[in-house]
């Protein structure tokens, strides 16, 4: 102890000769020096052999390496649960303590990271460049839609969504791709399929991969559905369907996630970050999947047709589930009771009638719910918002269902 002492007080009276010429920064050793300049010059010689992320540390391809194989040697004494980082661990320990240092000087809320504090301080700083744009995303709040569609009656918020919707019965395609003459009905479609002609890699073992998106090649295989995927990676991580494995752990609420994807999306609901906002209204979302799918409600857009009842869906993933009504598959099955579903999301919101799992908490008044819309919909009783008005009478609802009830009476 007394030699690892000794060691460590040489940092405070070593002098640093080594400085980066790019930022200043100085270090003790030559080799620390050479490593830092790898972060000016974006060079990463460290590669994963199993997804091919790579790295400018080794240190960092190590601590990597763990989340393949699954160690997590930092366990909590408090309840056993272990974590990949040291650093996870002392976040974690916080939901123990209670400790929450960050506090939000707006309204008071605190919390257990900085970064969940500066997240969530955006959303005191929402504004809109132009007064239209205000005035459009008012309408979000009122119901208000002044724009009416003359061939099948549908309303819109601002005229830019209904000329974009009237596309879809005119079969206008102004927007052209300049590499191959597609055409193609609204820019965002455009801009996505132009990344077809521009997708770059920095490493070749990425761009082998990629490759395979387009030969069809899914060499790895599931040995429970037969489910077939391009990287080992991806098939470990859909066989946490199977097992109910999930590694990554909320520090906030202490909910458990598949992928860390899945976790940094979910994190943002206690942050109240959104940082994928809509040009049209200023509507803000978690994830940029959300705003695609809320986008495509002011274009009207639907690419995605089944090829039984030409029913037509925003989102492929949205056809995929769809078509299991017609095939009858439902392959999520409920360990406690034997129910089949056919949909992920509602098979997990099942789960929840057998573990009793509340997740989300209302901040008003402690009342916990097993869906967020239900909690979000039980706000609205507390905020006295009622987003949904009657075109009628003027009357205003709290849900949609409650609006749809409300017309009935009309009829």
């Amino acid at each position: 102890m007394e030699c690892r002492l000794f060691t460590h007080q040489k940092i405070h009276k070593t002098v640093r000769m080594h400085s980066c010429t790019r930022c200043g920064k100085s270090f003790k050793r030559r080799s620390h020096l050479i490593q830092h300049e790898e972060m000016h010059s974006g060079d990463k010689p460290y590669c994963c052999s199993e997804c091919g992320k790579c790295f400018v540390y080794n240190s960092n391809l190590l601590r990597h390496k763990r989340i393949h194989i699954g160690e997590k040697p930092y366990s909590c004494l408090v309840c056993g649960k272990s974590f990949v980082r040291n650093a996870s661990l002392l976040e974690h320990q916080k939901i123990h303590t209670g400790e929450r240092p960050y506090s939000c000087q707006e309204c008071g809320k605190s919390f257990l990271t900085n970064a969940h504090l500066i997240q969530h301080q955006m959303t005191h700083t929402e504004s809109f460049i132009k007064s239209s744009n205000l005035i459009v995303h008012r309408r979000v709040h009122t119901g208000e839609k002044p724009y009416f569609c003359s061939v099948c009656g549908k309303c819109f918020a601002s005229s830019s969504h209904l000329v974009e919707h009237r596309r879809t019965h005119t079969g206008e395609k102004p927007y052209c791709c300049s590499d191959c003459g597609k055409y193609f009905a609204f820019r965002s479609s455009l801009v996505q399929h132009q990344r077809i002609h521009t997708k770059c890699f920095s490493q070749s073992s990425q761009f082998v991969i990629h490759l395979k998106t387009h030969t069809g090649d899914r060499p790895f295989s599931c040995s429970e559905c037969g489910k077939c995927f391009i990287t080992n990676t991806s098939l470990a991580q859909h066989q946490r369907n199977h097992t109910g494995d999930k590694p990554f752990s909320c520090s906030e609420c202490g909910k458990c996630f598949l992928c860390n994807s899945s976790l940094v999306i979910h994190q943002r609901t206690h942050t109240g970050e959104k940082p994928y906002s809509c040009p049209e209204c200023n509507k803000s979302f978690c994830s940029n999947s959300q705003l695609v799918k809320h986008q495509k409600t002011h274009t009207g857009e639907r690419p995605y047709t089944c090829p039984e009842c030409e029913k037509c869906f925003m989102r492929n993933s949205d056809l995929s589930v769809h078509m299991r009504s017609h095939t009858g598959e439902r392959p999520y099955s409920c360990s406690h009771c034997g129910k089949r579903f056919a949909n992920s999301s509602v098979f997990a919101i099942h789960q929840r009638i057998h573990t009793g799992e509340k997740p989300f908490s209302c901040s008003y008044c402690g009342k916990c719910f097993i869906r967020n819309s239900d909690l979000v919909i039980h706000r609205r009783r507390h905020t006295g918002e009622k987003p949904y008005l009657c075109t009628q009478c003027g009357s205003s609802f709290v849900s949609k269902s409650a609006l749809s009830s409300h017309v009935k009476t009309h009829k």
